[in-house]
């Protein structure tokens, strides 16, 4: 009788453990969508409002000096987030993350400007189609990824590399095999942190103000991943105007 409780006991709290897993990343996709959408609508309200756009960008002057804040504020954001993990609030990661998701669409309002509608809505379905196909091999499979996170993250530290360098190169082949690269790359790097995700789910013991931080951090990755992917399929697909 016993060991009958146990095993009941075992198999309850297994069941728990996975519901608990499951309700995190169901959270972490929630607020990915949430953020995506907040800056797909950004960023077309920008592209198609000849007063915000200028705001942003002058024909004459170019990149006026709120350009500049916009196109860098994303990236402070993402520091401000990482490092003040600890002694930021849930409420007070998800406020910042939900301004980032606007600077976002602001300073990705240019692709408007520069791509086709029709090529940019081409490309974002097979972003998503991408992305959703290495989540499930990343919550899928059995293969340990952290190897490839490792390669995976040296990986990007060249890329970031040869876009600097490129910047000043402005070649056109490079340019190619940059994104060719950087598609490679997040493409990995969404089945490596899916997984990841998966793993911190599992160690998680219910709802409480970690866990909601965890969500918001973790919906900030995958966030990341998206947007960088679609942005270097953007190269290959998007027809300029």
């Amino acid at each position: 009788m016993e060991n009958t409780n146990k095993t009941v006991n075992y198999v309850q709290g297994r069941q728990q453990t996975t519901t608990v897993a499951r309700a995190y990343l169901s959270g972490v996709f929630m607020w990915m969508f949430i953020a995506l959408g907040i800056t797909a609508v950004t960023a077309w309200l920008f592209a198609t409002t000849p007063e915000l756009i200028n705001l942003l960008y002058n024909k004459e002057t170019g990149m006026s000096l709120t350009g500049w804040i916009v196109m860098l504020a994303p990236l402070g954001l993402v520091i401000w987030m990482s490092f003040g993990y600890q002694k930021l609030s849930a409420s007070s990661l998800l406020l910042i993350f939900v301004l980032f998701s606007v600077l976002m669409g602001a300073s990705l309002s240019f692709i408007f400007l520069t791509y086709t509608g029709a090529s940019i809505a081409k490309t974002f379905v097979i972003t998503a189609a991408m992305f959703g196909v290495m989540a499930v091999v990343g919550y899928t499979t059995k293969t340990d990824l952290t190897k490839l996170g490792s390669i995976l993250f040296m990986g990007l530290i060249g890329l970031i590399i040869a876009m600097l360098v490129n910047m000043f190169m402005k070649s056109s082949t490079m340019d190619y095999i940059i994104s060719f690269i950087g598609v490679l790359v997040f493409t990995g790097l969404t089945a490596y942190d899916v997984q990841k995700l998966k793993r911190i789910g599992a160690r998680i013991t219910g709802e409480n103000e970690s866990t909601r931080k965890l969500t918001i951090m973790g919906s900030l990755t995958l966030y990341l991943d998206f947007i960088n992917l679609f942005l270097f399929l953007l190269r290959f697909f998007g027809n300029r105007r």
